[in-house]
Protein backbone atom coordinates (compact mmCIF):
# COMPACT_ATOMS: atom_id res chain seq x y z
CA UNK A 1 0.00 0.00 0.00
CA UNK A 2 1.30 3.47 -0.70
CA UNK A 3 1.52 6.09 1.90
CA UNK A 4 0.69 9.28 0.03
CA UNK A 5 -1.54 11.07 3.10
CA UNK A 6 1.93 13.09 4.01
CA UNK A 7 1.71 14.99 1.01
CA UNK A 8 -1.25 16.91 2.04
CA UNK A 9 1.01 17.88 5.17
CA UNK A 10 4.05 19.95 2.86
CA UNK A 11 5.49 22.94 4.11
CA UNK A 12 3.24 25.35 1.89
CA UNK A 13 0.28 24.45 4.19
CA UNK A 14 1.67 24.11 7.51
CA UNK A 15 0.61 27.80 8.52
CA UNK A 16 -2.95 26.53 7.42
CA UNK A 17 -3.02 23.47 8.45
CA UNK A 18 -2.00 24.55 12.39
CA UNK A 19 -4.77 27.00 12.53
CA UNK A 20 -7.75 24.61 11.40
CA UNK A 21 -10.25 24.17 14.43
CA UNK A 22 -11.47 20.71 14.47
CA UNK A 23 -13.71 18.96 16.55
CA UNK A 24 -13.88 15.50 17.74
CA UNK A 25 -16.97 14.46 18.55
CA UNK A 26 -18.42 14.89 22.56
CA UNK A 27 -18.30 11.90 24.50
CA UNK A 28 -20.80 12.04 27.28
CA UNK A 29 -19.27 9.57 29.98
CA UNK A 30 -19.92 8.79 33.58
CA UNK A 31 -17.38 9.80 35.76
CA UNK A 32 -17.50 7.99 39.10
CA UNK A 33 -14.60 7.03 39.87
CA UNK A 34 -11.38 9.08 42.51
CA UNK A 35 -8.67 10.63 40.79
CA UNK A 36 -6.06 8.08 42.27
CA UNK A 37 -7.77 5.39 40.00
CA UNK A 38 -7.53 7.19 36.73
CA UNK A 39 -5.25 5.93 34.14
CA UNK A 40 -2.02 7.69 34.36
CA UNK A 41 -1.84 6.67 30.53
CA UNK A 42 -3.99 8.23 29.04
CA UNK A 43 -3.80 12.10 28.22
CA UNK A 44 -7.38 12.62 28.18
CA UNK A 45 -8.13 11.60 31.72
CA UNK A 46 -5.31 13.25 33.10
CA UNK A 47 -6.55 16.76 31.55
CA UNK A 48 -9.47 15.53 32.82
CA UNK A 49 -8.41 15.41 36.54
CA UNK A 50 -6.62 18.82 35.96
CA UNK A 51 -9.77 20.20 34.35
CA UNK A 52 -11.60 19.04 37.66
CA UNK A 53 -8.72 20.34 39.84
CA UNK A 54 -9.64 24.00 38.51
CA UNK A 55 -12.84 24.20 39.19
CA UNK A 56 -12.47 23.26 42.80
CA UNK A 57 -9.40 25.91 42.82
CA UNK A 58 -12.16 28.46 41.45
CA UNK A 59 -14.83 27.55 43.67
CA UNK A 60 -12.66 26.85 46.71
CA UNK A 61 -14.62 23.45 47.50
CA UNK A 62 -14.29 19.59 46.55
CA UNK A 63 -16.98 18.56 43.42
CA UNK A 64 -18.25 15.51 42.61
CA UNK A 65 -18.49 15.13 39.10
CA UNK A 66 -21.60 13.26 37.53
CA UNK A 67 -20.92 13.66 33.48
CA UNK A 68 -18.55 14.82 31.10
CA UNK A 69 -17.48 15.51 27.66
CA UNK A 70 -14.80 16.70 25.67
CA UNK A 71 -13.36 17.61 22.15
CA UNK A 72 -9.71 18.61 20.80
CA UNK A 73 -10.05 22.52 20.00
CA UNK A 74 -8.44 25.22 18.53
CA UNK A 75 -8.06 28.87 20.18
CA UNK A 76 -6.25 30.18 17.74
CA UNK A 77 -8.20 31.02 15.18
CA UNK A 78 -9.94 33.71 13.56
CA UNK A 79 -13.00 32.77 14.59
CA UNK A 80 -12.44 32.25 18.10
CA UNK A 81 -10.93 35.88 18.26
CA UNK A 82 -14.30 37.18 16.53
CA UNK A 83 -15.97 35.52 19.43
CA UNK A 84 -13.93 36.31 22.27
CA UNK A 85 -11.79 39.85 20.78
CA UNK A 86 -8.82 37.64 21.53
CA UNK A 87 -6.37 34.75 21.11
CA UNK A 88 -5.88 31.87 23.63
CA UNK A 89 -6.59 29.73 26.27
CA UNK A 90 -8.15 32.43 28.52
CA UNK A 91 -10.10 33.89 26.07
CA UNK A 92 -13.27 32.93 27.36
CA UNK A 93 -12.68 34.55 30.72
CA UNK A 94 -13.51 37.81 31.70
CA UNK A 95 -11.62 37.78 35.00
CA UNK A 96 -8.57 37.84 32.86
CA UNK A 97 -6.89 40.94 32.11
CA UNK A 98 -5.95 41.28 28.15
CA UNK A 99 -2.31 41.50 28.52
CA UNK A 100 -2.74 38.57 30.98
CA UNK A 101 -4.56 36.18 28.77
CA UNK A 102 -2.17 33.59 27.40
CA UNK A 103 -2.44 34.17 23.35
CA UNK A 104 0.71 31.93 22.97
CA UNK A 105 -1.35 28.64 24.06
CA UNK A 106 -4.19 27.54 21.31
CA UNK A 107 -4.48 24.51 21.16
CA UNK A 108 -6.17 21.62 23.63
CA UNK A 109 -8.83 20.07 24.75
CA UNK A 110 -12.56 21.76 26.20
CA UNK A 111 -13.79 19.84 28.65
CA UNK A 112 -17.82 20.27 30.00
CA UNK A 113 -18.25 18.55 33.46
CA UNK A 114 -21.44 18.65 35.48
CA UNK A 115 -21.27 17.69 39.16
CA UNK A 116 -23.82 16.10 41.51
CA UNK A 117 -25.57 19.16 42.04
CA UNK A 118 -26.18 19.57 38.43
CA UNK A 119 -23.98 22.73 38.18
CA UNK A 120 -21.95 22.53 34.53
CA UNK A 121 -18.39 24.20 34.15
CA UNK A 122 -16.24 24.68 30.82
CA UNK A 123 -12.72 24.09 31.19
CA UNK A 124 -10.21 24.13 28.66
CA UNK A 125 -7.08 22.68 29.51
CA UNK A 126 -3.64 22.60 26.72
CA UNK A 127 -2.50 19.13 25.25
CA UNK A 128 0.93 19.41 26.53
CA UNK A 129 -1.30 19.62 30.43
CA UNK A 130 0.52 22.39 31.90
CA UNK A 131 -2.43 25.15 31.58
CA UNK A 132 -5.63 25.23 32.11
CA UNK A 133 -8.79 27.86 32.19
CA UNK A 134 -11.79 28.09 33.50
CA UNK A 135 -14.23 29.84 31.00
CA UNK A 136 -17.19 32.42 32.35
CA UNK A 137 -19.99 30.21 30.77
CA UNK A 138 -20.27 26.07 30.52
CA UNK A 139 -22.40 24.77 26.91
CA UNK A 140 -26.00 23.94 27.65
CA UNK A 141 -27.02 20.32 28.24
CA UNK A 142 -26.81 18.24 25.52
CA UNK A 143 -30.24 17.57 23.42
CA UNK A 144 -32.20 14.37 23.41
CA UNK A 145 -31.75 12.18 20.71
CA UNK A 146 -33.66 12.51 17.86
CA UNK A 147 -35.50 9.45 16.98
CA UNK A 148 -33.64 7.25 14.02
CA UNK A 149 -34.30 7.73 11.23
CA UNK A 150 -32.51 7.56 7.48
CA UNK A 151 -29.08 8.91 7.16
CA UNK A 152 -28.86 11.77 4.85
CA UNK A 153 -25.99 12.08 2.90
CA UNK A 154 -24.76 15.46 1.14
CA UNK A 155 -21.55 15.95 -0.98
CA UNK A 156 -19.98 18.53 -3.04
CA UNK A 157 -19.46 17.89 -6.96
CA UNK A 158 -16.29 19.33 -8.51
CA UNK A 159 -18.91 21.89 -10.29
CA UNK A 160 -19.90 22.43 -6.86
CA UNK A 161 -23.50 20.78 -6.96
CA UNK A 162 -25.14 19.80 -3.97
CA UNK A 163 -26.38 16.05 -4.19
CA UNK A 164 -28.55 14.80 -1.39
CA UNK A 165 -28.78 11.05 -0.83
CA UNK A 166 -31.33 9.46 1.53
CA UNK A 167 -29.94 6.22 3.15
CA UNK A 168 -31.15 3.24 5.60
CA UNK A 169 -28.98 0.71 6.56
CA UNK A 170 -29.56 -2.93 6.25
CA UNK A 171 -30.58 -4.84 9.53
CA UNK A 172 -27.01 -5.94 11.07
CA UNK A 173 -26.46 -9.25 10.78
CA UNK A 174 -24.98 -11.38 13.86
CA UNK A 175 -21.41 -12.57 14.99
CA UNK A 176 -19.40 -10.15 16.57
CA UNK A 177 -15.93 -11.35 16.50
CA UNK A 178 -13.24 -11.31 19.54
CA UNK A 179 -10.66 -8.93 19.70
CA UNK A 180 -9.42 -8.70 23.45
CA UNK A 181 -6.02 -8.28 24.28
CA UNK A 182 -3.58 -6.74 22.19
CA UNK A 183 -1.42 -8.46 19.35
CA UNK A 184 1.12 -7.27 16.85
CA UNK A 185 1.42 -7.86 12.98
CA UNK A 186 3.42 -6.12 9.82
CA UNK A 187 2.30 -5.04 6.63
CA UNK A 188 4.74 -7.41 3.94
CA UNK A 189 5.91 -7.06 0.67
CA UNK A 190 6.43 -10.62 0.60
CA UNK A 191 6.48 -13.12 3.64
CA UNK A 192 9.86 -14.27 2.79
CA UNK A 193 11.81 -16.40 5.13
CA UNK A 194 13.62 -12.93 6.56
CA UNK A 195 10.28 -11.21 6.61
CA UNK A 196 9.35 -14.26 8.71
CA UNK A 197 11.97 -14.71 10.87
CA UNK A 198 12.07 -10.68 11.96
CA UNK A 199 8.54 -10.83 12.63
CA UNK A 200 8.88 -13.69 14.77
CA UNK A 201 11.82 -11.90 16.66
CA UNK A 202 9.64 -8.70 17.17
CA UNK A 203 6.64 -10.89 18.53
CA UNK A 204 4.23 -10.27 15.65
CA UNK A 205 1.27 -12.99 15.31
CA UNK A 206 -0.44 -10.93 11.88
CA UNK A 207 0.54 -10.65 8.76
CA UNK A 208 -1.00 -8.14 6.89
CA UNK A 209 -1.28 -7.79 2.58
CA UNK A 210 -3.87 -5.48 0.33
CA UNK A 211 -5.71 -7.15 -1.78
CA UNK A 212 -7.10 -5.37 -4.86
CA UNK A 213 -11.04 -6.95 -5.57
CA UNK A 214 -9.82 -7.19 -9.19
CA UNK A 215 -6.83 -10.18 -7.86
CA UNK A 216 -9.60 -12.56 -6.99
CA UNK A 217 -10.49 -14.81 -4.24
CA UNK A 218 -7.74 -17.38 -5.67
CA UNK A 219 -4.93 -14.49 -4.77
CA UNK A 220 -6.95 -13.80 -1.14
CA UNK A 221 -6.49 -17.76 -0.62
CA UNK A 222 -3.01 -17.53 -1.85
CA UNK A 223 -2.14 -15.36 1.09
CA UNK A 224 -4.49 -17.18 3.38
CA UNK A 225 -2.66 -20.26 3.15
CA UNK A 226 0.63 -19.19 3.05
CA UNK A 227 0.36 -16.69 5.82
CA UNK A 228 -1.51 -19.01 8.21
CA UNK A 229 0.98 -22.51 6.92
CA UNK A 230 3.70 -20.40 8.53
CA UNK A 231 1.82 -19.67 12.08
CA UNK A 232 0.43 -16.18 10.79
CA UNK A 233 -2.84 -14.82 11.22
CA UNK A 234 -3.59 -13.14 8.00
CA UNK A 235 -5.75 -9.81 7.98
CA UNK A 236 -6.57 -8.39 4.14
CA UNK A 237 -7.04 -5.35 3.39
CA UNK A 238 -9.45 -5.02 0.45
CA UNK A 239 -9.76 -2.46 -1.72
CA UNK A 240 -10.75 -1.71 -4.85
CA UNK A 241 -11.91 0.40 -8.24
CA UNK A 242 -12.85 4.35 -7.45
CA UNK A 243 -14.25 4.65 -10.52
CA UNK A 244 -16.09 1.66 -11.02
CA UNK A 245 -17.62 2.59 -7.84
CA UNK A 246 -18.89 6.40 -8.78
CA UNK A 247 -20.58 4.85 -12.33
CA UNK A 248 -22.72 2.35 -10.40
CA UNK A 249 -22.47 2.42 -6.49
CA UNK A 250 -24.97 -0.18 -5.32
CA UNK A 251 -23.59 -2.51 -7.49
CA UNK A 252 -20.06 -2.27 -7.04
CA UNK A 253 -21.00 -2.39 -3.12
CA UNK A 254 -22.52 -5.50 -3.75
CA UNK A 255 -19.37 -6.48 -5.45
CA UNK A 256 -17.31 -5.66 -2.53
CA UNK A 257 -19.74 -7.48 -0.01
CA UNK A 258 -19.32 -10.86 -2.20
CA UNK A 259 -15.55 -10.48 -2.07
CA UNK A 260 -15.23 -10.28 1.66
CA UNK A 261 -17.97 -12.81 2.22
CA UNK A 262 -15.68 -15.45 -0.03
CA UNK A 263 -12.64 -14.03 1.04
CA UNK A 264 -13.95 -14.73 4.80
CA UNK A 265 -15.50 -17.84 4.24
CA UNK A 266 -11.79 -18.60 2.80
CA UNK A 267 -10.37 -18.19 6.06
CA UNK A 268 -9.39 -14.65 6.41
CA UNK A 269 -8.87 -13.77 9.89
CA UNK A 270 -9.53 -10.05 9.35
CA UNK A 271 -10.81 -7.81 6.63
CA UNK A 272 -10.41 -3.69 6.33
CA UNK A 273 -13.46 -3.00 4.05
CA UNK A 274 -11.39 -0.43 1.78
CA UNK A 275 -8.25 1.99 2.43
CA UNK A 276 -8.68 5.87 3.39
CA UNK A 277 -12.09 6.59 1.83
CA UNK A 278 -11.53 9.97 2.81
CA UNK A 279 -9.60 10.99 -0.58
CA UNK A 280 -10.05 11.58 -3.99
CA UNK A 281 -7.20 8.74 -4.58
CA UNK A 282 -9.42 6.45 -3.18
CA UNK A 283 -13.03 7.19 -3.26
CA UNK A 284 -14.92 9.50 -6.05
CA UNK A 285 -14.55 13.11 -5.89
CA UNK A 286 -17.74 14.80 -4.85
CA UNK A 287 -18.44 12.19 -3.24
CA UNK A 288 -16.60 11.61 0.13
CA UNK A 289 -18.84 11.65 3.06
CA UNK A 290 -18.41 9.51 6.24
CA UNK A 291 -21.72 8.37 5.56
CA UNK A 292 -21.74 7.28 2.38
CA UNK A 293 -18.80 4.88 2.52
CA UNK A 294 -20.36 3.33 6.36
CA UNK A 295 -22.73 1.91 3.26
CA UNK A 296 -20.12 0.17 1.64
CA UNK A 297 -19.36 -1.24 5.48
CA UNK A 298 -22.53 -2.16 6.44
CA UNK A 299 -22.84 -4.59 3.39
CA UNK A 300 -19.44 -5.82 3.52
CA UNK A 301 -19.88 -6.63 7.49
CA UNK A 302 -23.15 -8.49 6.88
CA UNK A 303 -21.94 -10.37 3.79
CA UNK A 304 -18.60 -11.47 6.37
CA UNK A 305 -20.76 -12.40 9.36
CA UNK A 306 -22.89 -14.79 7.02
CA UNK A 307 -19.83 -16.31 5.75
CA UNK A 308 -17.96 -16.77 8.87
CA UNK A 309 -18.80 -14.90 11.71
CA UNK A 310 -15.37 -15.33 13.56
CA UNK A 311 -13.66 -12.99 10.95
CA UNK A 312 -12.85 -9.34 12.14
CA UNK A 313 -14.40 -6.73 10.16
CA UNK A 314 -12.27 -3.66 10.29
CA UNK A 315 -13.23 -0.41 9.14
CA UNK A 316 -11.36 1.27 6.38
CA UNK A 317 -8.63 3.57 7.76
CA UNK A 318 -8.56 6.98 6.83
CA UNK A 319 -6.13 8.91 5.75
CA UNK A 320 -4.78 11.78 8.89
CA UNK A 321 -4.82 15.28 7.28
CA UNK A 322 -6.80 18.18 7.75
CA UNK A 323 -6.55 19.49 4.65
CA UNK A 324 -10.44 20.19 4.20
CA UNK A 325 -9.15 23.39 7.28
CA UNK A 326 -12.40 24.40 8.85
CA UNK A 327 -14.88 23.16 6.15
CA UNK A 328 -13.83 19.80 6.90
CA UNK A 329 -14.96 18.50 3.89
CA UNK A 330 -14.24 19.40 0.26
CA UNK A 331 -14.75 17.41 -2.92
CA UNK A 332 -11.31 15.67 -2.98
CA UNK A 333 -11.00 14.86 0.68
CA UNK A 334 -12.40 15.32 4.14
CA UNK A 335 -10.92 15.77 7.07
CA UNK A 336 -10.32 12.34 9.06
CA UNK A 337 -12.05 13.38 12.22
CA UNK A 338 -14.73 15.03 10.44
CA UNK A 339 -15.19 11.70 7.98
CA UNK A 340 -15.36 9.43 10.96
CA UNK A 341 -17.82 11.51 13.14
CA UNK A 342 -20.04 11.15 9.97
CA UNK A 343 -19.53 7.47 10.52
CA UNK A 344 -20.74 7.33 13.92
CA UNK A 345 -23.59 9.49 13.53
CA UNK A 346 -24.44 6.62 10.70
CA UNK A 347 -24.28 4.25 12.46
CA UNK A 348 -21.00 2.51 11.66
CA UNK A 349 -20.38 1.47 14.89
CA UNK A 350 -22.83 -1.56 14.32
CA UNK A 351 -20.96 -2.95 11.36
CA UNK A 352 -17.33 -2.99 12.66
CA UNK A 353 -15.73 -5.09 15.04
CA UNK A 354 -12.43 -2.49 15.63
CA UNK A 355 -11.65 0.91 14.35
CA UNK A 356 -9.52 1.30 11.40
CA UNK A 357 -6.95 4.27 12.12
CA UNK A 358 -3.55 5.33 10.62
CA UNK A 359 -0.62 6.79 12.18
CA UNK A 360 2.24 7.54 9.99
CA UNK A 361 3.22 11.21 9.92
CA UNK A 362 5.29 11.39 13.61
CA UNK A 363 8.21 12.68 14.46
CA UNK A 364 8.27 12.87 18.44
CA UNK A 365 7.37 9.85 20.25
CA UNK A 366 4.76 8.57 21.41
CA UNK A 367 4.49 9.44 24.91
CA UNK A 368 4.79 13.10 23.98
CA UNK A 369 1.75 15.18 23.49
CA UNK A 370 3.20 18.63 22.41
CA UNK A 371 6.57 19.85 20.89
CA UNK A 372 6.20 18.75 16.84
CA UNK A 373 8.07 21.59 15.27
CA UNK A 374 5.24 21.35 12.75
CA UNK A 375 2.55 22.54 15.02
CA UNK A 376 0.36 21.19 17.40
CA UNK A 377 -1.79 19.32 14.97
CA UNK A 378 -3.96 16.19 16.93
CA UNK A 379 -2.64 14.02 13.87
CA UNK A 380 0.67 14.57 14.74
CA UNK A 381 0.90 13.29 17.65
CA UNK A 382 0.42 9.33 19.10
CA UNK A 383 -2.36 9.47 21.73
CA UNK A 384 -4.76 12.22 20.04
CA UNK A 385 -4.62 10.43 17.19
CA UNK A 386 -5.52 7.29 19.19
CA UNK A 387 -8.28 9.23 21.32
CA UNK A 388 -9.52 10.76 17.64
CA UNK A 389 -10.93 7.19 16.22
CA UNK A 390 -11.32 5.39 19.74
CA UNK A 391 -13.77 8.32 21.49
CA UNK A 392 -16.12 7.95 18.42
CA UNK A 393 -18.00 4.61 18.44
CA UNK A 394 -18.88 3.31 21.61
CA UNK A 395 -15.79 1.93 22.97
CA UNK A 396 -14.73 -0.07 20.25
CA UNK A 397 -11.40 -0.81 20.40
CA UNK A 398 -8.61 0.55 17.48
CA UNK A 399 -6.83 -1.47 14.95
CA UNK A 400 -3.96 0.34 13.85
CA UNK A 401 -3.65 -1.12 10.57
CA UNK A 402 -0.77 1.19 9.52
CA UNK A 403 1.38 2.53 12.28
CA UNK A 404 4.94 3.71 10.93
CA UNK A 405 7.84 6.19 11.49
CA UNK A 406 9.57 7.52 8.22
CA UNK A 407 13.41 7.38 8.63
CA UNK A 408 16.23 8.12 5.59
CA UNK A 409 19.00 7.20 8.07
CA UNK A 410 20.98 4.41 5.63
CA UNK A 411 19.00 4.73 2.65
CA UNK A 412 21.24 5.62 0.49
CA UNK A 413 19.93 8.91 -1.10
CA UNK A 414 18.01 12.05 0.26
CA UNK A 415 14.88 11.92 1.08
CA UNK A 416 11.91 13.20 -1.07
CA UNK A 417 11.21 16.80 -0.46
CA UNK A 418 7.27 15.78 -0.08
CA UNK A 419 8.58 14.26 3.27
CA UNK A 420 10.89 16.42 4.59
CA UNK A 421 9.16 16.38 7.71
CA UNK A 422 10.88 13.22 8.59
CA UNK A 423 14.35 14.36 7.27
CA UNK A 424 16.04 14.28 11.06
CA UNK A 425 14.32 11.01 12.26
CA UNK A 426 16.99 9.10 13.19
CA UNK A 427 17.29 4.81 12.53
CA UNK A 428 17.17 4.65 16.79
CA UNK A 429 14.31 6.84 17.18
CA UNK A 430 12.30 4.40 14.20
CA UNK A 431 12.86 1.43 16.33
CA UNK A 432 12.65 2.88 19.87
CA UNK A 433 9.36 4.99 18.98
CA UNK A 434 7.32 1.54 17.29
CA UNK A 435 8.44 -0.42 20.32
CA UNK A 436 6.89 2.78 22.70
CA UNK A 437 4.02 2.72 20.46
CA UNK A 438 3.39 -0.73 20.87
CA UNK A 439 3.66 -0.98 24.48
CA UNK A 440 1.88 2.22 24.68
CA UNK A 441 -1.17 0.62 22.62
CA UNK A 442 -0.85 -2.36 25.04
CA UNK A 443 -1.37 -0.50 28.18
CA UNK A 444 -3.90 2.07 27.09
CA UNK A 445 -6.84 -1.13 26.92
CA UNK A 446 -7.83 0.55 23.81
CA UNK A 447 -5.72 -1.31 21.16
CA UNK A 448 -6.50 -4.58 19.48
CA UNK A 449 -4.09 -4.73 16.46
CA UNK A 450 -1.49 -2.83 15.44
CA UNK A 451 0.13 -3.69 12.23
CA UNK A 452 3.33 -1.89 11.54
CA UNK A 453 4.15 0.23 8.48
CA UNK A 454 6.19 -1.75 7.13
CA UNK A 455 8.09 -4.88 7.39
CA UNK A 456 10.53 -5.11 3.80
CA UNK A 457 9.15 -2.68 1.29
CA UNK A 458 12.27 -1.11 -0.43
CA UNK A 459 10.78 1.60 -2.56
CA UNK A 460 12.45 4.72 -1.87
CA UNK A 461 11.23 7.79 -4.63
CA UNK A 462 8.43 10.34 -4.25
CA UNK A 463 7.07 7.64 -2.30
CA UNK A 464 9.50 6.18 0.09
CA UNK A 465 7.85 3.06 1.59
CA UNK A 466 11.98 2.18 2.40
CA UNK A 467 12.33 4.37 4.89
CA UNK A 468 9.35 3.13 7.13
CA UNK A 469 10.58 -0.55 6.74
CA UNK A 470 11.86 -2.40 9.54
CA UNK A 471 14.53 -4.30 7.93
CA UNK A 472 17.03 -1.85 6.51
CA UNK A 473 19.04 -2.05 3.12
CA UNK A 474 21.85 -3.28 5.36
CA UNK A 475 20.04 -6.30 6.51
CA UNK A 476 19.73 -4.81 10.06
CA UNK A 477 16.65 -4.72 12.04
CA UNK A 478 16.70 -2.24 14.80
CA UNK A 479 12.88 -2.29 15.64
CA UNK A 480 12.88 -5.89 15.66
CA UNK A 481 15.05 -6.22 18.97
CA UNK A 482 13.24 -3.08 20.54
CA UNK A 483 9.19 -4.64 19.59
CA UNK A 484 10.24 -8.35 20.85
CA UNK A 485 11.32 -6.59 24.41
CA UNK A 486 7.90 -5.23 24.31
CA UNK A 487 6.18 -8.20 23.27
CA UNK A 488 8.20 -11.07 25.61
CA UNK A 489 7.80 -8.72 28.56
Amino acid sequence: MQIKSQAFFSQKFMGLIVLCALLISVVSVAFAQEEDTISNSDPVQRALVIAEDAVEELEGEDINIVTWDFYQDDWSTEASWRQYGTYGIDNCVSAVLLFDKRSNVGFGWTFNITDVSGDRYQIRVSFDLNDSAVCDEAAPPPAPAAPAAPEVIETVTEDGEVITVEVELPPVVAGSASVEGFTLGGHVDGLTPQAMDLMRASGMTWVKKQLPLGAGVGKGLEFINDAKGNGFRILLGVVGDKNALATDFDGYVAQVAQFTAELAAAGADAIEVWNEPNLDREWPTGQINGANYTRMLAAAYNAIKAANPATIVISGAPAPTGFAGAAGCIPELCNDDVFMQQMAEAGAANYMDCIGLHYNEGIVGPSVFSGDPRGEYPTYYFGSMLDRGYNLFGGKKVCFTELGYLSGEGMGAAIPPAFAWAGNTTLGQHAAWLAEAAAASAQSGKVAIMIVWNVNFTRWDSDPMGGYAMLRPDGSCPACQALGAVMSG
